[in-house]
């Protein structure tokens, strides 16, 4: 164990139980060994497009145990509730549960060490997941529209793990001494990166682009990575430099992106 153990914490899941040990030692600055600059655009049918033009393939990992997992959790709620029958049907949802999540981790640490590992910096839209994977049901006197297929959207956003993706990219970045810029995700997929106009008509299907100002056709997930990118070099150019804030910073630094002329709208 290196360092001075500060912190020792020891917790179950899954009927597993684990110990995390917190240490804390004097280390050397990082230099990051690569010089890359990369932007990179989420979405559900491609998990990543990098601006290189390369891409990631989502995992869907609830997706493929949700049959699954609906059946076991159908088998529990006809047991008698906290009957040893129920508790063992409970342990059986568990154990799927814990596997969804440690195959979405594996897939994420493995997805983010790669691109941390190639890029000094790396480029991502600031999305506010949370707010994108709310419920539309609204309330009894307002009900919302289109809810079955918001909560269907919902499911896919929240199985892709965007905001761990975020969280492992950022401090993977700080190991090697590299940086992490967020940019403001408005319009990055209708704007056009040869020309610069800006139409929801450019989006024509949710994989393909072409601008109806100048006829720039592209994957439309590679051209949110390009306009990712070149907002990350705006970004730059600014003195604005990576953005690394906690829970109680981020309106802030959300208000200062904002207030940069770098930026287009």
């Amino acid at each position: 164990m290196l360092g001075t153990a500060k912190n020792i914490t020891v917790s179950s899941n899954g009927g597993k139980w684990f110990v995390s040990i917190q240490t804390e030692r004097e280390v050397e600055q990082p230099v990051h060994p690569a010089t890359a600059i990369v932007g990179i655009d989420v979405g559900i049918t491609r998990f990543a497009t990098l601006s290189d033009g390369s891409h990631i393939e989502p995992l869907n990992t609830f997706r493929k145990h949700q049959t699954r997992l609906a059946r076991y959790q159908r088998a529990m709620s006809r047991k008698v509730k906290f009957s040893n029958n129920w508790k063992k049907a409970k342990a059986k949802v568990q154990k799927i549960h814990t596997r969804i999540a440690n195959v979405r981790r594996d897939f994420l640490h493995k997805t983010t060490t790669a691109i941390s590992q190639n890029h000094a910096i790396v480029c991502i839209e600031d999305l506010q997941v949370r707010n994108m994977s709310k419920s539309a049901a609204g309330s009894s006197e307002a009900p919302g529209r289109n809810v079955r297929q918001k909560s269907g959207l919902n499911k896919s956003i929240l199985d892709q793990g965007w905001a761990e993706f975020r969280r492992q990219l950022e401090y993977k970045q700080v190991w090697r001494g590299g940086e992490v810029i967020a940019v403001p995700a408005r319009n990055t997929s209708r704007t056009c990166p040869a020309c610069g106009h800006v139409s929801a008509e450019n989006r024509q299907t949710q994989a393909k682009f072409g601008c109806v100002d100048c006829g720039y056709e592209a994957n439309a997930d590679l051209v949110g990575a390009i306009n990712v990118l070149e907002r990350g070099h705006r970004l730059l150019a600014c003195g604005v430099g990576a953005v690394r804030p906690s829970a109680k910073q981020e309106p802030a630094e959300a208000t200062k992106r904002e207030a940069c002329s770098c930026i287009a709208p």
